[in-house]
């Protein structure tokens, strides 16, 4: 193994770069050495990237949350991790012991910590990472399905909160990856009508093709109209997943239903009247990543019941990820999974 290693660091706002870096080693007891078999571009990380950032990192760590990777080697405690193995990751690495940990709240954890965000993640060739974080997984999964475990298990939390009924009308607003991703999940769920309501063409073109009942495009059509008249009342559930459209979803949901908050934007800051949400008896649930969603995600990828595959639009090597930043800035891509 050499002593250096090509990684994607963050330095300050806007300013990234791929450099040599050192290969990490295991330091403690409960860490693993793992050797990266593809990492994705997460939409989080186009808002570290941004000026104004949108989500805060830590200048020097290695970016990239979303990785799946070879266990290479691992500290004394490991019990559960053989070598060669395949595990996906969950980055987000909780303290257990913080009021809101003790409460079952894991992802409200007031120590929490992220690989990939404040410390080195997955766009570099090997990471090391604490044994809990990671989860086994078949290694005959195709490598990029399994690179989308973090980002589903976080859409399957707010999923199960929503609590769909089979034969439910849902409205996504945001055609993205996770808007798309939202459409398969309500659709394997028996979903009756599930509507994407996305302003850029290329990723409306995804949703068609994904099956959604119906497309708009906000830009040129009546959504609040269109919706109306496919769903009689308006929407059992409305998802924003954009995180900015929280009025829009208050409009288009039926009386009783619900709006799940899921998409997350520090700058977005929109009027929403009260009265309508008491008035029609709306509830909201906002939804930030997981708690319990990895053991699931890990069958249901094992599984091979929903075609992640299909949102890989991009493929590059690590050199080249600065053009898959840019394609999912233009709303040119889905999904841009890298290899190390």
């Amino acid at each position: 193994m050499n002593k250096t290693m090509q990684a994607l660091v963050f330095h300050a706002e806007g300013q990234w770069a791929v450099e040599e870096m050192p290969t990490p080693r295991i330091e403690a007891d409960d860490e693993v050495l793992l050797k990266v078999d593809r990492a994705s571009i997460c939409g989080t990380d186009l808002h570290i990237l941004s000026k104004p950032p949108g989500h805060p990192a830590t200048p020097g760590s290695i970016l990239g949350h979303e990785y799946v990777a070879t266990v290479m080697d691992a500290g004394p405690v490991n019990r559960h991790l053989a070598q060669g193995g395949r595990v996906v990751i969950d980055p987000n690495l909780t303290c257990g012991l913080c009021r809101y940990c003790r409460l079952g709240l894991t992802n409200s954890c007031e120590n929490m910590t992220t690989l990939g965000i404040f410390r080195h993640g997955g766009l570099a060739e090997y990471n090391v990472a604490p044994l809990r974080a990671l989860h086994k997984i078949d290694a005959q999964v195709p490598a990029e399905r399994a690179t989308l475990a973090e980002p589903l298990s976080c859409v399957l939390h707010a999923h199960e909160q929503a609590a769909m009924m089979p034969g439910e009308n849902v409205l996504i607003l945001g055609g993205g990856p996770i808007g798309l991703l939202f459409l398969m999940l309500f659709q394997s769920a028996g979903a009756g009508k599930v509507i994407v309501v996305e302003p850029v063409e290329f990723r409306r073109r995804h949703a068609e093709s994904g099956g959604a009942t119906a497309v708009l495009d906000p830009t040129c059509q009546d959504v609040k109209a269109e919706v109306l008249a496919l769903t009689g009342i308006g929407a059992d559930i409305v998802v924003d997943a954009a995180g900015s459209l929280f009025p829009e979803a208050v409009s288009m949901v039926r009386r009783g239903g619900r709006v799940i908050l899921f998409g997350m934007n520090l700058h977005a800051e929109r009027p929403v009247n009260q009265y309508w949400i008491t008035r029609n008896q709306i509830t909201i649930i906002g939804s930030f990543i997981q708690q319990t969603s990895f053991p699931k995600v890990v069958r249901l990828l094992e599984s091979g019941r929903l075609p992640l595959e299909k949102l890989v639009t991009h493929r590059l090597p690590l050199s080249a990820i600065g053009e898959g930043l840019e394609a999912m800035r233009a709303g040119k891509a889905i999904k841009v999974v890298v290899q190390p």
